[in-house]
């Protein structure tokens, strides 16, 4: 059983996603403004609730669940059941086909810890990204603990596990999507780059940076000029910083 907790993730759900829920627990005894509006949310979206003592779901969950648990029902297949934003590689392409000006999309090579994921995913729905894409295999994917931290925004960004991401990034390019990988050698400063083209940036993982496949595919090297002791960032907090710097240069060329 899958469970999705804490008061901003499951607000998100509720609002983007009720279907998905089969029931909402809370805590026994909680009676505040937030709690609330959220019990008010489920009864207009149709879900079920139930009180429990705090104890029983601190038993259902590791974190700080806030006094609200939802417990899911079993996921469709990706690109299945409408509105989700479980996306197959499919449905990514067929949106870059249809879509609308320059693509901005983030990739994130293997990164394994749940919170960076999280943080990421908050990122890129601030930023206006349109899909991340991250592998299949020996990578973080959506949890209760990436769903808490992103704070809602993993149940809006489209989110794309692909079996070979090295096929996938030539499928981009093939659509004329520019790779930009961050490597902390790069001689092309972040801040030097046109990001304004359709663009995927390629993120890698945690210590270990891209893998060699798909360092090969990016058309660029980029790095953030380090002005400190420190010799890297954290990948959320790279990738926060090269997504507003896209952003920014897209809203001064529409200026």
């Amino acid at each position: 059983m899958e469970y999705i907790y804490g008061i901003h993730a499951v607000d998100s759900l509720l609002r983007q996603n009720p279907a998905a829920v089969r029931m909402l627990w809370v805590q026994q005894g909680r009676e505040d403004k937030r709690m609330a509006r959220l019990l008010e949310l489920a009864r207009n979206q149709g879900v079920a609730v139930a009180r429990k003592p705090r104890q029983a779901l601190e038993e259902l969950v590791s974190g700080r669940h806030q006094g609200v648990v939802a417990e899911l029902r079993d996921a469709p297949p990706a690109g299945e059941g409408g509105g989700s934003n479980m996306w197959s590689e499919a449905d990514l392409l067929r949106a870059l086909d249809d879509g609308e000006g320059p693509a901005l999309l983030l990739v994130l090579d293997g990164v394994t810890d749940p919170h960076n994921l999280g943080a990421c995913l908050r990122s890129a729905d601030a930023a206006g990204v349109d899909a991340v894409i991250v592998p299949r295999d020996r990578a973080a994917d959506l949890s209760p603990v990436s769903r808490k931290v992103a704070c809602g925004a993993a149940e809006v960004v489209p989110f794309v596990r692909v079996t070979n991401l090295a096929r996938t990034l030539q499928a981009l390019k093939e659509r004329g999507v520019w790779l930009y990988g961050t490597a902390g050698e790069a001689q092309q400063s972040l801040y030097a780059s046109d990001l304004t083209l359709p663009l995927a940036l390629v993120m890698g993982a945690e210590g270990a940076g891209m893998r060699r496949l798909t360092r090969e595919q990016c058309d660029f090297l980029v790095s953030l000029p380090m002005a400190g002791s420190v010799s890297s960032l954290n990948v959320s907090v790279a990738s926060g910083i090269c997504l507003f710097e896209a952003r920014r240069q897209r809203l001064a060329g529409s200026g």
